[in-house]
C-alpha cells in the first residue's frame, strides 16, 4: 500500500542541488533544520488526516508516523540547538549529535517502509544527502569551540554515585503508598515540566520500592535527570506492550529517554511481553551522556534498545533473547552481567544487533570486562538453544567484547549471519583477552569483518577513547574504567 504522492511529501528537500556544495556548516544545519521541521509538519499532520494516508494497518501506520514526527521533532531541538550563539560544542559533539539526526531519520523511514507507506527515493536520500554533508564538514573542518560549560550544580558532584536515600539530594519523591510527592512517574515529571526555568539543574526523582506500571518518558527538551529507586528488583518499572499491541518498535518500549544528561540507578526496567510477542522493548535511550548504574533490563526480544548518542552502563543486569541489545548509539557496559534467557522453539539467542549503517558514524557497542551467562530458564535446556554475540542488524555494524568472561552456552563460531552474506565484510566484530569456556576464538567466523584484536587496537573501544567518558562520567561518581 502507499501513502499519497510523494510530491504532497514536503516540500522540504527541494534546494539540494549545486549551490549547497559551496555553503558553510553552518548555512548547511540551517538548511537542515528546515528541512526536518517540514519533516515534522508533514508526519503530524499525516497522522491529523489519516484518512488521505493508506497504509495496510492503521493502527501500526498511525504509530509510525507519531514516531516520525517525534523523532523530527527531537532533531529540530538538536539541530537549534547547535545554531544557537550561546550554544558551544566540540567537534566530538557535533559529530555525534549529527550522527543522531541522520539515525534519526533512518529510524523513521525504516519504520514507514515496514508499514509499507510508500517513500520516495530521492527524497529519502535527500537529506540523508544533506546531513552526509553536515557530518562530514564537522569532522574536517572540526569545531574549535570548547565543550558546553555545565550549568552551576549540574554536574551532581558525584551524586549519582554516592547517593543514599537518607541523606541525598531530592527534588520529588514518588511512592505508590502516598507516602511521597507523586504517586506515579509520570506525575514527578510533569510536575517537573510544569516549573519551566525553575527547575533544578539536576533533578532527582526517588522512586520508592514498588512495580509502577506506567509509561515512561524523559522528553528531548528535559535535561538532566536523575531516577533512583531503592535497588534492582526492588524498584519495577514494568510494561508488557510489543510491536503488535503498541503499533511500532518505539512505542513499545516501557520507559523511553531522549533529554540529555539521564541518570538512573537502582532500578529494574522491564517488558513483561514474553518471548512469544517476539519484539517488545523494556527501555529505550537516545540521551546524550547517560549513565546507568546499578540497574537491570528485563526483557526478551530487543530488551534494551540504545538508540543513539553516548551511553555509558556500570554494575547492570541486561536480560534478553534476540537482539536484546541494540541499537546505533556510541554504548559501552562495564562490569555488567549479561543474562541470556530461553528463546521460544525453534528460535536463537543473538546477544546483540549493532545498527550502525555509515562507516563514519560513531557507534557501536562495547562490552567490557563483564560476565555472559545463562539465566536460570536456559540453564536447564541449555542444548536445544544456539546463542551468539551479535549478528549485523546493519551493514556497518560495529561490536567488541573485551576482558569478559564468555560462558559455554556461546557457540564456538561466536557470530551469527543476518542475512546470507550481508555485511560481512563491512562490519567490524572484535574481541580482546575474553576469559571463559565459551571465549576461544580458535573456531571463530572467518569473515573479513571480525577481528581478534590486539592492545593497541583495543584501546581505541575504551571509554576514554570511544566516547571521550573522561570528559563527562568522572562527575557522576560512579566507578568506571576509562582504560583497557
Amino acid at each position: 500500500m502507499k501513502t499519497t504522492s510523494a510530491a504532497t511529501i514536503l516540500l522540504f528537500f527541494l534546494a539540494m542541488a549545486a549551490a549547497i556544495t559551496g555553503l558553510d556548516e553552518m548555512e548547511i544545519l540551517q538548511i537542515a533544520q528546515s528541512q526536518v521541521i517540514q519533516a515534522r509538519y508533514w508526519a503530524e499532520t499525516s497522522v491529523s488526516f489519516k484518512d488521505s494516508i493508506k497504509c495496510h494497518d492503521a493502527v501500526n501506520g498511525d504509530a509510525a508516523l507519531r514516531d516520525c514526527g517525534k523523532l523530527y521533532g527531537e532533531s529540530q531541538f538538536r539541530l537549534s540547538q547547535m545554531l544557537s550563539k550561546e550554544s558551544t560544542y566540540t567537534r566530538d559533539d557535533a559529530h555525534t549529535w549529527l550522527s543522531a539526526v541522520m539515525i534519526n531519520h533512518r529510524t523513521c523511514m525504516d519504520e514507514l517502509k515496514e508499514k509499507e507507506y510508500h517513500v520516495d527515493h530521492d527524497v529519502e536520500r535527500n537529506l540523508t544527502t544533506l546531513l552526509d554533508m553536515a557530518i562530514a564538514l564537522s569532522r574536517s573542518k572540526g569545531n574549535e569551540k570548547r565543550s558546553q560549560p555545565l550549568e552551576e550544580g549540574s554536574d551532581g558532584g558525584g551524586l549519582l554515585g554516592s547517593w543514599n536515600a537518607a541523606g541525598s539530594k531530592v527534588d520529588f519523591t514518588v511512592a505508590q503508598d502516598g507516602s511521597g510527592s507523586h504517586k506515579t512517574i509520570k506525575e514527578a515529571l510533569d510536575a517537573l515540566a510544569a516549573m519551566d526555568h525553575k527547575r533544578p539543574s539536576r533533578a532527582v526523582i526517588y522512586v520508592k520500592s514498588g512495580v509502577y506500571s506506567e509509561k515512561v518518558q524523559i522528553l528531548q527538551a528535559m535535561n538532566n535527570v536523575m531516577l533512583v529507586g531503592d535497588g534492582i528488583d526492588k524498584t519495577i518499572v514494568t510494561g508488557e506492550r510489543d510491536v503488535a499491541s503498541a503499533g511500532s518498535l518505539l512505542s513499545s518500549s516501557t520507559v523511553d529517554v531522549s533529554g540529555d544528561g539521564f541518570w538512573a540507578r537502582d532500578i529494574t526496567f522491564e517488558n513483561t511481553a514474553g518471548p512469544s510477542k517476539h519484539q517488545a522493548v523494556a527501555l529505550k535511550v537516545s540521551s546524550d551522556k547517560s549513565v546507568f548504574y546499578k540497574c537491570s533490563f528485563k526483557g526478551y526480544q530487543d530488551t534494551l534498545y540504545v538508540h543513539s548518542n553516548r551511553q555509558f552502563y556500570r554494575q547492570c543486569q541486561i536480560y534478553g533473547t534476540v537482539d536484546f541489545i541494540f541499537g546505533d548509539a556510541a554504548a559501552v557496559f562495564q562490569d555488567c552481567d549479561i543474562f541470556v534467557r530461553k528463546p521460544m522453539p525453534g528460535q536463537f539467542n543473538s546477544i546483540t544487533a549493532q545498527g550502525r549503517d555509515r562507516a563514519d558514524e560513531p557507534t557501536g557497542i562495547v562490552i567490557h570486562g563483564s560476565r555472559v551467562r545463562p539465566d536460570s530458564d536456559l540453564s536447564a535446556d541449555l542444548g536445544s538453544f544456539k546463542t551468539y554475540l551479535g549478528r549485523p542488524w546493519k551493514q556497518y555494524s560495529k561490536t567488541v567484547f573485551m576482558k569478559t568472561d564468555l560462558d559455554e552456552l556461546i557457540e564456538p563460531k561466536g557470530w551469527r549471519e543476518w542475512d546470507g552474506s550481508y555485511a560481512l565484510s563491512t562490519l567490524f566484530y572484535g574481541e580482546y583477552m575474553n576469559t571463559g569456556s565459551g571465549a576461544s576464538t580458535d573456531n571463530r567466523v572467518s569473515w573479513p569483518g571480525f577481528h581478534v584484536l590486539g592492545e593497541d587496537e583495543a584501546r581505541a573501544f575504551t571509554v576514554g577513547r570511544f566516547m571521550d567518558g573522561d570528559s563527562w562520567i568522572p562527575t557522576t561518581g560512579v566507578p568506571y574504567w576509562g582504560g583497557i
